[in-house]
C-alpha cells in the first residue's frame, strides 16, 4: 500500500521526522528555508498532510491550489496562520497543540513579568556597557511583584497558570477579564476576580496579555487603553503580535505613560517596530515562551500524532474544525 505524502514545513526534531517516516513519505524542510507562498504551494503539491508552525499561512489561495490536502497540523497552540473557515469549506482538518505547553509558557510569562518589573535587561545592558561605577539607593529601582495587583486579559489555561503563580506564589491580588467568566471553582483555584476590561487596566499594577489573536482582538491594547493604565504599571504580552499596537506602545513607553513593557511577540514578527529597539524600558524576547526542549518536543509529537491519526483513518486528537 502506498504511503501518504506529507510536508514538514519547518525544521523539527530528527526523532519526530523518523516517527513520521514510519507512516508517510516525508518531504521535510530541515534546512529551515524561508519559502514564498508560491514555493509553499509548490511543495504542497500531491501532499495529503502538512506539519506547520505559526508562520506557515494556510488560506483559501493555498487550499485552492492544493486539492490533495486533508490535514494541517500546527506545532503551536495559536492558529492565526490558519483560515479555519476556508479549511472547513475545503474539507481540510486543522489541528493545534494545546495543553502540552501550558505550564512552560506560564513559567515564561511570569519570568518576563519579573524581568520587566525589576528592570533586569535594562540594568544588565548598563553593567555590560561598563557604566556601573558605584551603588546608589535608587539605581534601577523597579516595582514589586509580591502583594501587587496582577491583571490578566485572557483567562484560558495559560492565563490560569499565571494567575496561580501570582496568587499562590507571590501573594498577588489577581483580577482578570475574559470573553466568558470562569466557573466559581476555577476562580477559587486561581484566587482570581472577574472585572471589566477598563477597570482592569485602571487598577492593575501589572497587565498580562494571554488572549488568542483574531480580527476581534486586533489592537486590544492601543493608545486609548494605554492611557487608562497607571504610569507605574507594566504591560507584558506573551499572546500574539497584533494584540498590541506596537507603535502606540513605543510612544507610551518613551513618554513615560507606563513604566515598562515585556514583549515576546510582535506585529509583523520577526520584524520588530524600530522604536521598540531603542527604548530602554522594554524587555524583548524572540517568541520563546514555550521554548524548552521537553515542551517543544511534546508540541512536535502532538502535531505528528494528529497527522498520523487523520491519515490513518482515525479522529484528530486536537481538532479546530
Amino acid at each position: 500500500m502506498t504511503k501518504p505524502e506529507i510536508l514538514v514545513a519547518r525544521a523539527v526534531f530528527p526523532e519526530v521526522i523518523a516517527r513520521l517516516e514510519e507512516h508517510f513519505v516525508v518531504e521535510s524542510n530541515q534546512r529551515d528555508d524561508s519559502w514564498t507562498q508560491e514555493q509553499f504551494i509548490q511543495k504542497l503539491q500531491g501532499k495529503q498532510g502538512a506539519f506547520t508552525t505559526g508562520g506557515d499561512r494556510i488560506d483559501a489561495v493555498v487550499l485552492a491550489a492544493c486539492p490533495d490536502l486533508k490535514i494541517c497540523a500546527n506545532m503551536a497552540v495559536g492558529y492565526n496562520n490558519f483560515d479555519v473557515d476556508a479549511m472547513t469549506q475545503a474539507g481540510v482538518i486543522a489541528t493545534n497543540a494545546p495543553d502540552v505547553l501550558t505550564e512552560t509558557t506560564a513559567d515564561f510569562g511570569f519570568a518576563l513579568l519579573m524581568a520587566t518589573a525589576r528592570r533586569m535587561t535594562e540594568s544588565e545592558h548598563y553593567l555590560r556597557a561598563g557604566k556601573w561605577s558605584k551603588w546608589s539607593f535608587d539605581m534601577f529601582a523597579g516595582s514589586d511583584i509580591h502583594g501587587s495587583t496582577l491583571g490578566i486579559l485572557g483567562m484560558g489555561r495559560i492565563g490560569q497558570g499565571i494567575a496561580r503563580r501570582g496568587a499562590h506564589g507571590f501573594g498577588m491580588k489577581v483580577i482578570y477579564h475574559n470573553r466568558s467568566r470562569l466557573s466559581a471553582e476555577l476562580e477559587t483555584d486561581c484566587k482570581a476576580t472577574y472585572v471589566g476590561k477598563e477597570e482592569l487596566l485602571k487598577t492593575a499594577d501589572h497587565v498580562m496579555l494571554v488572549l488568542p489573536y483574531s480580527p476581534a482582538s486586533h489592537h486590544t491594547i492601543g493608545a486609548a487603553e494605554l492611557s487608562l493604565m497607571k504610569p507605574t504599571a507594566t504591560l507584558v504580552n506573551i499572546a500574539r503580535g497584533g494584540i498590541v499596537d506596537d507603535a502606540a506602545l513605543a510612544s507610551a513607553l518613551a513618554a513615560g505613560r507606563i513604566a515598562a513593557a515585556g514583549l515576546d511577540v510582535f506585529e509583523g514578527e520577526p520584524k520588530v517596530h524600530p522604536d521598540l529597539l531603542t527604548i530602554p524600558n522594554v524587555v524583548l524576547t524572540p517568541h520563546i515562551a514555550s521554548a524548552t526542549i521537553p515542551t517543544r518536543l511534546a508540541m512536535a509529537n502532538l502535531a505528528a500524532d494528529n497527522l498520523i491519526a487523520v491519515l490513518t483513518g482515525k479522529k484528530a486528537l486536537t481538532p479546530l474544525n
